[in-house]
């Protein structure tokens, strides 16, 4: 079984090809475009995508018709079920109309089953980003008319538990874990018996401050802001998601050269990385509450895991509640197995329905 993986980012494309689990080769495609500009030349950006991943493909000798299928990161979708769902009709308009949001992963699922059409091959995607398990409890914002969503990390999230779980000799589904995702943006998850019963949503504000979002902030100087004139909504929903952070205090989203300029004197730049590994540390104390103290492991995951002295920050200020484990991310790996998977009928796949 020949398996596509197709991982699309703001700023990049990573491509895979899995055989059996087994990688046969991996690749970064570097894009100039953001985030910010995905929608407003959308076909565009679909198009120049795909080129470039048919070059990578006849670059590494692979043909379309040597695929058995093609695999996805998910876009914003309704909320659903963790599971590999088949790229339908449905789920290509919801992600091409960005009904639920605009994000670079909505191209993902549009670009494989373009590519698996091509040769009659079926196509997929694993855990997106909209997968909701969360408990009624946890919906409960404060107002009535503004309900909490699940918008988070799933994919990593979901694997790098399921790794720990792995190497403890223990089941995911019969077990507690919190999961902190640190990347661009950093969301925090109390899983319990295979569920994310609530998470820090990093798309809407929520939870910790990263290198790029903002995190949680004051609602009302945030109102105020907006009101006084000093922001739109729209500059400020950008400095909420792309432009905030630690790129806000540092002018920087490359937690290297931060650290750097931390470890040279700045102690400007070193109080701003100790405030966001403080308040991901705080993320943590909170599902541990969600979680009733039941933790069978603390897991630290995505590509902020792979810097030590940020993770030492994080671990001396929640060590007490668990035992931690630094899980690699390990998306594309992941991606594959749910498509093996569905080939081999371990399992079904599931349909997409919209909201």
């Amino acid at each position: 079984m020949n398996v596509l993986v197709i991982n699309p980012g703001s700023t990049s494309t990573k491509l895979g090809l899995f055989t059996h689990i087994s990688c046969e080769w991996k690749s970064n495609i570097s894009h100039s475009k953001t985030g910010n500009q995905i929608c407003s030349s959308f076909q565009e950006e679909i198009d120049s995508r795909k080129k470039l991943i048919l070059t990578e493909l006849q670059r590494h000798n692979t043909k379309l018709t040597s695929l058995n299928a093609v695999v996805s990161r998910g876009g914003l979708l309704a909320p659903l079920e963790s599971g590999t769902y088949t790229i339908n009709k449905t789920m290509l308009a919801d992600l091409f109309s960005c009904k639920y949001g605009k994000h670079a992963s909505n191209l993902g699922a549009i670009i494989a089953a373009e590519l698996a059409a091509s040769t009659e091959i079926p196509s997929f995607i694993v855990d997106p980003p909209a997968v909701d398990e969360l408990e009624p409890v946890a919906r409960i914002s404060g107002l009535p008319e503004i309900e909490r969503r699940s918008l988070f990390h799933a994919l990593n999230q979901k694997s790098a538990a399921r790794a720990c779980a792995l190497k403890l000799g223990i089941k995911y589904e019969d077990n507690s874990f919190i999961v902190a995702h640190m990347g661009g943006g950093i969301s925090v998850g109390a899983h319990r018996n295979g569920r994310v019963i609530d998470v820090s949503n990093a798309l809407d504000g929520e939870g910790p401050m990263s290198p790029e979002r903002s995190g949680a902030l004051p609602v009302h100087k945030v109102v105020s802001s907006i009101a006084q004139g000093t922001a739109t909504p729209e500059q400020f929903m950008k400095k909420i998601t792309q432009i905030g952070g630690m790129y806000a205090y540092l002018g920087t989203n490359n937690m290297t050269e931060a650290m750097n300029r931390a470890d040279n004197g700045d102690a400007h730049a070193r109080l701003v990385i100790e405030a966001m590994a403080y308040q991901t540390a705080k993320e943590i104390g909170a599902m541990a509450a969600v979680l009733r103290g039941n933790i069978s492991a603390i897991v630290l995951t995505g590509g902020l895991a792979e810097n030590s002295s940020f993770t030492k920050m994080i671990i001396e200020q929640t060590q007490f509640l668990a035992e931690i484990m630094i899980i690699p991310q390990a998306e594309e790996e992941a991606l594959a197995a749910g498509a093996l998977n569905v080939l081999q009928g371990k399992e079904q796949a599931r349909e997409y329905c919209s909201g």
